[in-house]
């Protein structure tokens, strides 16, 4: 058969790669961006409790109300902004079902979206999938700001979009609210939309604060914004996330979604509501900084370049110019493969697959498993 390609990316995801690879040679997988350690238990008991009271049905198109209002209420308690639950919030089956979701319900064939580069390698397939054109804008290395006066060059009259993350996938980058003022000064007196991955908005370091595009008035009326329970509460398997858009956006976002997966797993909803809903709740920054502190103590001893240490996310980016010259995509095969260790080459996350000479460990996993890790890289010195 004769099948349209509808997007540009060729066989299966850097990530489907590497965890492949890293199964074949029982290395330790430091390259997928999903934890090794349980859930709280009580978030497990509450979704056992979900289904013995009977939240076994399909839940609203929209979200269960109780979940989404017990997002309005801990999003006004830790960003202090007012959140409509029936016109603004809309659960979803993760976070990257709502990227697409959002890009399907804005784009058309001719449309430009710009893509900020190292980037998230679903952007360009969902935007690609849509009829529309990746206009790439490369970060700033080894810190990956923003170079606004790129952005800035890179709109036309068919720009309709740009997707920004914060903290960044793979750099653990973060932006700060004087980037969410450049940004809407660059893009005021357009129909720019603006799509916001904070899939890691509550995993930041070192006293630093998450800054949401919700947070600036002008931005947010003209933005959707994403997250993950599965980075937040580290159950990725669930595959739950939710969006928060103006009225208008949000209702365009609703047109496609109730036709895609119309309703999202009703007991998972449930007991993301009540655990929520708690009075107070475990600092997921402070648990998740402690492995970024171990994992840097740990890499010292590698002949590893520590650039600069994520500011937020489960990633940490290293250089690797003191070990060999290899391309980044063969230096990270032949580290699985030789040593045991899997990682992400950074070009996979360029379009144009920019090699740096970075590659990406996930630190997001129990201490053991980045000692025995970092033990099996320390045979590079």
């Amino acid at each position: 058969m004769n099948l349209p390609a509808k997007h540009s990316v060729k066989g299966n995801t850097i990530f489907t790669v590497m965890s492949a690879l890293a199964h074949e040679h029982n290395a330790i997988n430091l390259s997928q961006g999903f934890p090794d350690f349980p859930i709280d238990s009580k978030l497990g008991e509450l979704l056992l409790e979900a289904s013995q009271k009977g939240f076994n049905q399909y839940a609203p198109m929209a979200g269960l109300p109780m979940l989404r209002e017990a997002i309005v209420n801990d999003f006004k308690k830790r960003y202090n902004v007012d959140v409509d639950a029936d016109t603004e919030v809309t659960v979803t089956p993760g976070a990257t079902y709502g990227i697409y979701t959002a890009f399907t319900s804005i784009l058309q064939k001719g449309d430009e979206v710009i893509v900020l580069e190292p980037a998230y390698d679903s952007y360009i397939p969902n935007i690609e999938t849509n009829g529309a054109v990746v206009v790439p804008v490369s970060l700033t290395t080894p810190t990956y700001h923003v170079d606004w006066n790129k952005v800035k060059d890179a709109i036309t009259d068919k720009t309709r979009a740009i997707i920004v993350n914060t903290p960044h996938n793979p750099t653990g980058a973060i932006w700060t609210k004087e980037d969410w003022d450049s940004l809407a000064e660059v893009i005021r007196g357009t129909d720019i939309i603006v799509l916001s991955d904070e899939v890691y908005e509550q995993i930041v370091f070192d006293d630093k604060q998450h800054y949401t595009v919700l947070q600036h008035e002008e931005l947010r009326q003209k933005s959707f914004a994403i997250f993950s329970f599965g980075k937040v509460y580290h159950n990725t398997g669930w595959k739950m996330g939710f969006v928060i858009a103006p009225q208008a956006l949000t209702n365009a976002f609703r047109s496609i979604h109730q036709f895609l997966v119309f309703s999202v797993n009703t007991p998972a909803q449930y007991a993301l509501s009540q655990y929520l809903s708690q009075p107070s709740l475990p600092s997921v920054s402070g648990m998740m900084q402690q492995k970024r502190d171990h994992f840097l103590k740990l890499m010292e001893g590698t002949p590893f370049t520590i650039h600069t240490p994520a500011g937020g996310s489960y990633f940490q980016t290293v250089g690797y110019e003191q070990i060999n010259d290899m391309p980044d995509m063969e230096f990270a095969q032949w580290l699985t493969k030789e040593y045991g260790v899997a990682t992400i080459p950074i070009s996979a996350f360029y379009s144009n697959r920019q090699d740096d000479k970075t590659i990406r460990f996930c630190f997001a996993k129990k201490e053991e498993t980045l000692e025995r890790a970092v033990e099996k890289l320390l045979r590079l010195s």
